[in-house]
């Protein structure tokens, strides 16, 4: 016995002194955490990221999609504070994605690197449109520089674009000649959820979102160094070196499921159905225009169903709520189940499983509207109501209601079936509010309306970056607006900027808006 207590003591004593002879630096190593990956994980992380502005959350409720009556769950205030800034972080799983892709045998050209490119571009635009200048080409360096100069916008917007350029160039490039080896796994597309790895798809998606790039900078117009006009037309004129969207097949889109859940769903039916209304800039848009989207996105008020006894196939039954109306006001009219003053989210269609519709990010209806912005404007040539038109009928068709022949669209309430008569071409698009009025300011205002209406509930803020930038539609203040009852023009800057960068971000202010004050009312570059 005593024999085996001297041979337990030594082993330990090894092991002790062993541990004593590893260098510092192994220490801080987890070994639970992989230092290498394959640049398909990453690129799944980089993707999931560009969904982050998801339907039903308060983006939409800045978009005046629809509000939240209920205090608990939110508001729809405009009392904006610092951006979200997370979009650098994933841009740094952009350069390690890269990183992966070389170290696995990547040319220097290869899937990862135009994705990458695209990535780039997406991040940055979503995030000086809310903000206005950013670090760009000092970002990014880690430890070799904390706080980084910022760049104009106008900058930025000039390196979005190039980027775009390189994307569809890279993507080319590998679509001409791929490269399928088996050995180099950095050369081969894997883990991209929103094509299923086709390039060609993943191209017709860099090019149709520069077109939304470029319809941007409508404001800067006559900036020569930009030539907005030029890029629209040279990408429009040439679609085998520039191919577009041409359809909803190539939309990108998140697809929900019962592992990835739509937002609304039946886990939270109980908890919040009730707490949602929808937006007058919305539903009041769609019964002014006697549009059946109502129906499909939205509930009859149950005021204007129990009280006023108009049927669920009444358009007129479909009530939002003004967004600047005090939230007070908006939860004391909600309070009743069954004299409800407003409309709420269709509880059949988002609520009753996981997977209600794909979030989507860049659309083919959007596609059709900047088509027939740019036609308007004069950039390019063409027929602007065709394209109107195509794209109206692409929103509707998402929604399952026929453009192709006459048809009905179905409402189903406490279930009741109501069958509505609808024809696009004979009735609807007839009325003089649809009917396209011509290349003027009139029909430019209609284009940007269905825009909007196209917008619901999807591509993150590019709802709000539209009326921003044109005043259509109407977005509506009050008392529930917050900020004075005023539509502020951008977000701040994080308050880590401003403790930690804080010489470049003075500088920024005063070279952007003229002083020190980081004003959500100020103008941007973009605006001016």
């Amino acid at each position: 016995m005593k024999s085996l207590k001297i041979v337990a003591f030594t082993a330990l004593a090894g092991i002790a002194l062993s541990s004593c002879n590893k260098k510092f630096e192994e220490y801080s190593i987890n070994s639970n955490k992989p230092a290498k990956v394959p640049p398909s994980l990453v690129l799944g992380g980089i993707l999931g990221d560009m969904n982050a502005d998801k339907p039903w959350s308060s983006v939409m409720r800045w978009n005046q999609f629809d509000c939240c009556n209920y205090n608990y769950y939110g508001d729809q205030r405009y009392d904006w504070n610092g951006a979200d800034f997370g979009s650098y972080f994933s841009m740094t799983n952009v350069q390690q994605m890269e990183a992966e892709a070389k170290r696995l045998g990547g040319k220097d050209v290869n899937p990862y690197t135009a994705i990458g490119k695209f990535a780039r571009a997406f991040f940055y635009y979503r995030m000086s449109s809310l903000v206005g200048g950013l670090p760009l080409t000092k970002a990014l360096q880690g430890k070799d520089n904390i706080t980084p100069v910022y760049d104009a916008q106008k900058t930025v917007f000039i390196q979005i674009l190039q980027w775009l350029e390189e994307a569809n160039t890279q993507l080319a490039t590998q679509i001409a000649n791929p490269d399928m080896s088996a050995s180099a796994e950095g050369q081969v597309l894997k883990g991209d959820f929103y094509f299923g790895n086709d390039m060609g798809k993943w191209q017709r998606a860099v090019n149709t979102f520069r077109l939304r790039v470029l319809i941007a900078l409508s404001k800067k117009a006559t900036d020569t160094d930009i030539n907005v006009a030029k890029q629209f037309n040279d990408i429009v004129s040439n679609p085998a070196k520039y191919p577009l969207m041409e359809s909803m097949d190539h939309n990108m889109q998140f697809i929900y499921n019962n592992i990835n859940k739509y937002p609304s769903n039946p886990d939270n039916l109980g908890f919040d159905a009730t707490r949602y209304n929808m937006s007058a800039t919305y539903l009041n848009t769609l019964v002014g225009l006697n549009d059946p989207r109502a129906y499909v996105t939205a509930e009859p008020a149950t005021k204007q169903i129990n009280e006023l006894h108009k049927l669920p196939s009444d358009i007129t039954a479909y009530v939002g709520a003004s967004s600047g109306e005090s939230q007070e006001d908006m939860s004391s009219k909600m309070s009743n189940v069954d004299t409800a003053a407003y409309s709420l989210r269709s509880r059949s269609r988002y609520y009753s499983s996981y997977a209600a519709e794909p979030g989507v990010i860049i659309g083919f209806p959007e596609l059709c509207f900047n088509m027939a912005e740019a036609i308007n404007r004069g950039w390019v040539n063409g027929d602007a109501e065709a394209w109107y038109k195509k794209g109206i009928k692409a929103s509707l068709g998402f929604y399952g209601i026929p453009t192709a022949v006459a048809g009905t669209v179905t409402k189903t309430y406490k279930g009741v079936r109501y069958d509505i008569p609808f024809d696009f071409e004979n009735t609807y698009y007839q009325q003089a509010t649809v009917k396209y009025l011509g290349n003027n300011a009139d029909g430019l205002k209609q284009i940007i309306t269905q825009k909007y209406l196209a917008f619901f509930e999807n591509s993150g803020w590019e709802a709000y970056f539209n009326t921003r930038r044109t005043g259509v539609p109407t977005f509506l203040t009050g008392a529930g607006t917050g900020n004075s009852g005023v539509i502020p023009k951008r977000f701040k800057y994080p308050d880590t900027e401003k403790a930690t960068n804080t010489v470049n971000w003075s500088a920024s202010l005063q070279s952007q808006f003229g002083g020190s004050t980081d004003d959500i009312n100020a103008q941007m570059w973009l605006l001016q």
